[in-house]
C-alpha cells in the first residue's frame, strides 16, 4: 500500500473508532458523549491500531486463530500504551476496565482484548478489503486533495490537543503583551485553540487537569525507569543480544556467524529493542510472579518477532531469519519453543540480570552518565544510519541497480557484497 492509501485507512480506522465509541456510550448513558481525545471526530488510537495490523498481519488472511490473537496482543500493547501516556500528561484515566474481571490497571482487560482480536480479524479479512475498494473508486486529484486538506487539520487540532494536554496555555503571555498585530492574531487564534479544545476535553472528561506536576530533581542518575536508563539498556542488550546469539549459532550449527543486525560493532537491534521495551512496559510489574512474567514475556516476544520480521522484509527486501524447519512455525517468522525462550528470558531479565544492571548504571556520575549516554546515542543513530544504507543498497546491487550518485558509489566501495555477506550471513534476499 503507498502512502495515499496508509493515511485514508488512518483517517477511516480513526473516524469508525469515533464513531463506534459514541455510539457505544449513546446506547450505555443514552447521551452523546465524545470521548476523543482530539477536537475533531477522530479516535487515532483506532486509527494507529489499524495500520500496526494491517501492515503486520495482512498475509495472515487465511490464518484466523492467529490473527486473532496477534491482533488482540498488537492492539492490546497499544491501548495499555496510549492509557498510560494520557494519564501521565492529563493525571487522569480516560477509560477504566477496573470493574471488569482479568484486567490490568484498569487500562487493559481480557474481555477488550478479546474484542480487539475479533475486530482485527474483521478488518484484515473484510473491512481492509471494502475500504480500498471505495478509495480506488475516488479520482485521484480529488482524493489526494481531500486527504493533504485532512492532514493539515489534523495536524492543527494534534497541536492544539497536545499543548493543551502540556498545560502551555496557562504559560503563554497575554495576547495584549504583544505588540506587532500579525503576532497577535496568531497568538490569539493559538488560545482560542487552545481554549476550544480545552473546555471539549474537560466536558467529555470532568477529572482532567491540565496543570503539570512539579517532578523534584532527582539525585540519582537514571534513577527508576528514566530514559537515560532505558536508552543504555538498549545498547547493552543490543550487545549482549549479538553475543548470546553468536555463541548459541556457534554451539548449534558447529562454526562462527555473524549475528550483528549493524555494519559497525556487535549489536542486535532486535535483542536491543527487546530489552528496552519490555523494560519500559513491564517495569512497574517487575515484582510479580515467574509464570506472569513467563507468559507474558511469551506473548509479547512472539508478537515482537513477527512484527520485526515483517518489517525487515518490507523495508529491507530481505529475511534475516527463517523458523520454517521447526515445528509449529508462523510463516517462518516465528515459533513455539523460540516465543517460550522470549518467556524464559523475561523471568531471567526481571529476576536475576536487571537488579544489578540498575543499580550499577544509577552508579554513573550523573554528568558523565549523561555525556556517555548521549556520545552512545548518536554514535547508534549513525550506525542504524549507515547500516540501513548499506542494506538497500546491497539488495539493489543484487537486482542489478547501479550506483546513481556518489553516496551509492561510496556503499558500493565499503560495503560491498563481501563485507554485507560476512555481516548479514543468513539474510536471503526477497526483492
Amino acid at each position: 500500500m503507498g502512502f495515499y492509501q496508509l493515511t485514508y485507512l488512518f483517517f477511516a480506522y480513526s473516524f469508525l473508532g469515533w464513531l463506534g465509541e459514541v455510539l457505544t456510550n449513546a446506547v450505555r448513558k443514552r447521551r452523546y458523549q465524545d470521548c476523543g481525545v482530539l477536537n475533531g471526530p477522530l479516535c487515532i488510537l483506532y486509527g494507529i491500531g489499524g495500520l500496526i495490523i494491517s501492515f503486520a498481519l495482512g498475509d495472515l488472511q487465511q490464518s484466523w486463530f492467529f490473527l486473532l490473537g496477534l491482533g488482540a496482543v498488537y492492539a492490546t500493547v497499544l491501548e495499555w500504551i496510549a492509557g498510560h501516556i494520557l494519564e501521565r500528561v492529563s493525571h487522569t484515566r480516560w477509560w477504566d476496565y477496573s470493574d471488569r474481571k482479568f484486567n490490568l490497571d484498569g487500562y487493559i482487560c481480557l474481555g477488550a482484548s478479546v474484542l480487539w482480536g475479533l475486530l482485527s480479524v474483521f478488518m484484515v479479512k473484510w473491512g481492509n478489503p471494502l475500504l480500498l475498494f471505495l478509495f480506488d473508486l475516488i479520482p485521484g486529484g480529488v482524493r489526494a486533495a481531500v486527504l493533504w486538506a485532512g492532514i493539515v487539520v489534523f495536524a492543527i487540532d494534534a497541536v492544539g490537543t497536545f499543548l493543551t494536554m502540556l498545560g502551555l496555555r496557562y504559560r503563554w503571555p497575554p495576547a495584549e503583551a504583544v505588540e506587532n498585530r500579525l503576532a497577535n492574531l496568531t497568538l490569539r487564534a493559538g488560545l482560542w485553540i487552545l481554549g476550544r479544545v480545552e473546555r471539549r476535553m474537560t466536558k467529555a472528561h470532568p477529572a482532567v487537569t491540565f496543570e503539570r506536576e512539579k517532578k523534584a530533581r532527582a539525585t540519582v542518575f537514571a534513577a527508576g525507569c528514566s530514559p537515560y536508563k532505558i536508552v543504555l539498556l538498549f545498547i547493552i542488550g543490543a550487545f549482549l543480544g549479538d553475543v548470546v546469539e553468536t555463541i548459541f549459532c556457534r554451539i548449534t550449527a558447529g562454526y562462527w556467524m555473524s549475528r550483528s543486525s549493524l555494519v559497525w560493532g556487535p549489536f542486535s537491534i532486535v535483542w536491543g529493542l527487546a530489552i528496552a521495551l519490555v523494560t519500559l512496559l513491564l517495569y512497574r510489574y517487575k515484582d510479580k510472579s515467574a509464570s506472569w512474567l513467563f507468559v507474558t514475556g511469551t506473548l509479547l516476544g512472539g508478537a515482537y518477532e513477527y512484527l520485526c520480521s515483517v518489517f525487515t522484509e518490507v523495508v529491507f527486501g530481505a529475511v534475516f531469519w527463517d523458523y520454517s524447519a521447526i515445528p509449529f512455525n508462523l510463516g517462518g517468522r516465528i515459533n513455539l519453543l523460540y516465543c517460550f525462550f522470549w518467556g524464559f528470558a523475561a523471568v531471567a531479565w526481571f529476576k536475576v540480570f536487571y537488579p544489578p544492571l540498575s543499580r550499577m548504571i544509577e552508579r554513573i556520575p550523573r554528568t558523565f552518565g549523561k555525556v556517555l549516554t548521549w556520545c552512545l546515542c548518536l554514535f547508534m543513530v549513525a550506525d542504524m544510519a549507515v547500516s540501513s544504507m548499506a542494506l538497500v543498497r546491497y539488495n539493489q546491487r543484487l537486482e542489478g541497480i547501479p550506483p546513481r550518485n556518489e553516496v551509492a558509489v561510496y556503499l558500493d566501495e565499503h560495503y560491498d557484497d563481501a563485507r554485507m555477506q560476512a555481516v548479514y550471513p543468513k539474510a536471503v534476499h526477497t526483492g
